[in-house]
């Protein structure tokens, strides 16, 4: 017989396990094995639809942290990236976000800008509010982490860590190709920020294959990224500065598809048309790479696919199912209006 009834869902109350056994007469385990589906409980199915009949009614919601004291599956990932914003990032955590929606797990984002101290704290931080794992995109880590990880871009050789990675050796020669078969040797370069966890693999990478093709890195036509940022800010001040040194230059191989816009404006703003003066590479292809004007060539990044395949691989590795260490994904050259063959021997910095 019924001895108390539970918070009306619209009480501002939550209905607690002990005050749906006392309403419908039966011990708080048995109301426990049900909601739960504990296995290998013969409870009858009469008494199993009345449970669940009540945790509806009265809106019954089980303690999260209960389920974490008892090791149970939150079926929850804690995502660390360094900012939420438009462009790569968001395309990745897209991909990441559908697949565990399909397979029914929440997330928690967190963005660091890069601070060690938060990259180093944010891990135990998410495991105390109950996630299973943790993927971090485009994210130095320094130390292992205590959950399952993933991480996209990460290029660590931490310990238990799967990383998803571009094949960089193809990217940087399908880039390079694309400019010298035009016609291109006077070319200035885009090095990404020292914080990028692809920065430093992108450009030894770019190196080899400008090696490879006889094409000569000037650091005079290199411009080094710095801001902290994803706008095209990114390369604006830089790409101006190389304008005014009056070095000649036929094309920019760029770090990103937001420095290739940026660098797109300094170049309209001192009287210089793409890809007639100069041709423009990006590397990304995020999603308004099609729309720019003029659209831009680029490295493609299967980004959402990368998203993908990081969740895939976090959720074997909470199923208990082997990963290996790295899987590498092969990127792809779109070309589109932003290069050309140069314009004979006229100097890019010449209007």
């Amino acid at each position: 017989m019924p001895k108390a009834t539970p918070p009306s869902p619209h009480s501002g109350r939550h209905a607690s396990l002990k005050m749906l056994a006392e309403y419908l007469g039966l011990s708080p385990s048995t109301i426990s094995f049900v909601l739960n589906e504990t296995p290998g409980r013969s409870i009858p199915e009469s008494t199993r639809a009345r449970v669940k009949a009540a945790a509806a009614k009265f809106n019954y919601q089980p303690s999260m942290i209960a389920r974490t004291l008892q090791g149970k599956r939150m079926r929850t990932i804690g995502v660390l990236l360094p900012v939420l914003g438009e462009g790569y990032h968001s395309q990745v955590l897209s991909g990441v976000g559908d697949l565990l929606m399909r397979e029914g797990y929440f997330y928690f984002t967190v963005h660091h800008r890069h601070k060690k101290e938060l990259i180093s704290d944010y891990p135990n931080l998410l495991r105390t509010r109950g996630v299973d794992g943790i993927l971090a995109i485009d994210t130095h880590l320094y130390a292992p982490l205590p959950l399952p990880a993933v991480l996209v871009a990460g290029h660590t050789e931490l310990p238990g860590i799967t990383n998803v990675v571009l094949d960089h050796r193809k990217a940087a020669h399908l880039a390079l190709h694309h400019l010298y078969q035009l016609g291109h040797r006077k070319i200035a370069f885009i090095q990404g920020q020292p914080f990028s966890s692809d920065s430093d693999v992108r450009w030894t990478a770019t190196r080899e294959a400008a090696q490879e093709l006889g094409i000569e890195i000037h650091e005079d036509l290199t411009v080094h990224l710095s801001i902290d940022s994803t706008s095209p800010e990114i390369s604006y001040p830089g790409i101006r500065k190389l304008i005014q040194s009056r070095r000649p230059f036929t094309a920019v191989c760029c770090f990103n598809d937001v420095s290739a816009m940026g660098s797109i404006r300094a170049l309209h703003e001192a009287g210089l048309h793409v890809p007639g003066d100069v041709s423009i590479l990006g590397f990304d292809d995020i999603q308004s790479a099609a729309y720019q004007v003029p659209s831009l060539s680029t490295i493609r990044q299967p980004l959402r696919k990368m998203g993908s395949t990081a969740a895939e691989m976090l959720l074997k590795k909470l199923a208990d199912e082997s990963t290996p260490d790295m899987i590498q994904v092969e990127p792809e050259l779109v070309v589109r209006e932003s290069t050309a063959a140069p314009r004979g021997t006229r100097k890019a910095t010449k209007k």
